[in-house]
Formats: structure tokens, C-alpha cells, sequence
């Protein structure tokens, strides 16, 4: 059953997703995730402990949050599947896991402010979608941001979780967001996180391993059926290039991405 929920939660989302309405007045499954990680943080990180100390917090947080996540998500499931049309409400709170729409709808607000023009747009719309100063990038910069994160989010915010929902259900796909978000919140390598958020580095990486590589083989599909783009390059960039990035995973589809549109 795990495979059709992915591939209805994925045309769920394309028709709209889960109501705009509900999210205002219940909120979003990441944003309750990151409210229990940063509750986690607060309570669990202590910058004058040692470094040891500070890995095995880390540890602990990240396996309970874990368990807050998988088991809601398993229960969940469990009793919307007893419901007429079960599959389908599955779906819909599955649909809250893939970013598809709002990946496309932010790269496309960068792509419009540059057609019309608008270098301060661009740099205010990619801003949105990066983690870098984009406030003296050039036209360049711009669009060479914005592709490196459509790429990257590509991997991360729909193949990989379309993939550990075809896997392991509603669980699995959001045991998998929770890791991503604990990475984005607390993986980073700063002094606070650098051993508190050593687990979710690690993890998020590994999880995010098949997606990367499906994600770069996807994209070298689309290069083949698109007129303006080329499938060889982009596979040979990504066999020669990929490896070269900092992340384990994010070098295959950005590599995959430049290929491509070379």
C-alpha cells in the first residue's frame, strides 16, 4: 500500500495539497516538528557541557524526536486507514511531506522578477530559498542560486520523501522530514551544533542517500525529453562532478542540473 499512497500523496499535492485553511488554523507537520526540536534543544543543549556530553545529548534528543514523530505518524495512519477512503486522507496528510508546488512556485517568483527586469526582485525572491547574502549578487548569481536550490531541493524536498513514503508509508515519510529537519535546524557545523547536531548530520545524509542518486537520474531523464537541454552532459557532470561538492548528497542532482543545462 505504501507505494500508491506516494504516488496519490504526489498527485494530492499537485491538484492543491492540504487546505490552506487548516494549515492557519492547526499548522504544518514541520512547523510542529521544528517547535519540538528547538523544545529539545533548549532543554537538552548545554554549551558548557563537554563535547561528549553535548554528542550523547544529541543522540538522546534525536532519537526521541524520532519517536514522537514516527509513532504520531504510525498511529495516524493506523486509524485513518480504518475510515471509508482511508488511502485518500493518508494521502492528504502525506501530501504535507513534498514540496513540489512550493518549490516551483518560489523559483518561478525568482524567474519572473529577472524577465521583468528586476535584478533587486531576483535578489529578494532567491533570498527566500538560500541561506546566502544575496543582496550583491548579479543577474548570474542569481540564477545560478536559484538552480543550485532547485536541484538540491529537488532531491530533498520531493524525491526523498516520495521515496520513503513509496517505502515505509506516512511513518517513513515523516521520519525522514523529521531527520531533514533536525538537520536544517541543528546539523549545521557552528560551536552550539557542532556535537549536539553531529546525529542529525549524520542521519540526514544517509536517508537522503537514494533520493540524490534517483533525484540525478530523473533529472537526466527530463534533460533527454527536453529540446533545449542534453542528457549526455548531464550525466557525464554528474559521474565527473558530483562528488567534488561539500555534501555527500547534494553534488549529484545540482552536478546532474549543470549538465544539463550547459
Amino acid at each position: 500500500m505504501a507505494a500508491p499512497l506516494a504516488l496519490l500523496a504526489m498527485l494530492v499535492e499537485l491538484a492543491g495539497g492540504y487546505p490552506a485553511w487548516l494549515v492557519r488554523r492547526a499548522g504544518h507537520p514541520v512547523t510542529w516538528m521544528g517547535h519540538l526540536i528547538a523544545w529539545l534543544d533548549t532543554r537538552l543543549n548545554d554549551p558548557a557541557r563537554e563535547s561528549a556530553a553535548r554528542r550523547r545529548a544529541g543522540r538522546i534528543a534525536f532519537v526521541l524526536l524520532l519517536l514522537v514523530v514516527g509513532a504520531s505518524a504510525f498511529l495516524l495512519e493506523t486509524a485513518l486507514l480504518l475510515l471509508p477512503f482511508g488511502l485518500l486522507f493518508v494521502a492528504l496528510a502525506a501530501s504535507m511531506l513534498i514540496a513540489q508546488r512550493s518549490l516551483y512556485g518560489h523559483v518561478a517568483v525568482v524567474a519572473d522578477a529577472l524577465e521583468t527586469g528586476s535584478l533587486e526582485d531576483g535578489r529578494a525572491a532567491v533570498s527566500q530559498i538560500v541561506g546566502r547574502d544575496t543582496t550583491q549578487l548579479d543577474e548570474a548569481g542569481v540564477v545560478r542560486a536559484a538552480i543550485e536550490s532547485l536541484a538540491e531541493n529537488f532531491s530533498d524536498g520531493v524525491v526523498s520523501p516520495v521515496f520513503w513514503l513509496g517505502l515505509a508509508g506516512l511513518t517513513g515519510g515523516a521520519v525522514y522530514k523529521a531527520i531533514n529537519t533536525a538537520d536544517s535546524m541543528i546539523g549545521h557545523r557552528s560551536p552550539r551544533y557542532e556535537d549536539f547536531g553531529r546525529a542529525a548530520a549524520k542521519f540526514d545524509d544517509a536517508v537522503n542517500l537514494p533520493g540524490s542518486r534517483l533525484s540525478g537520474l530523473l533529472l537526466v531523464g527530463a534533460a533527454a525529453l527536453t529540446q533545449d537541454a542534453s542528457a549526455k552532459r548531464a550525466w557525464d557532470t554528474m559521474r565527473r562532478d558530483a562528488a567534488k561538492h561539500a555534501s555527500p548528497n547534494a553534488g549529484v542532482p545540482e552536478a546532474a542540473m549543470a549538465g544539463a543545462l550547459d
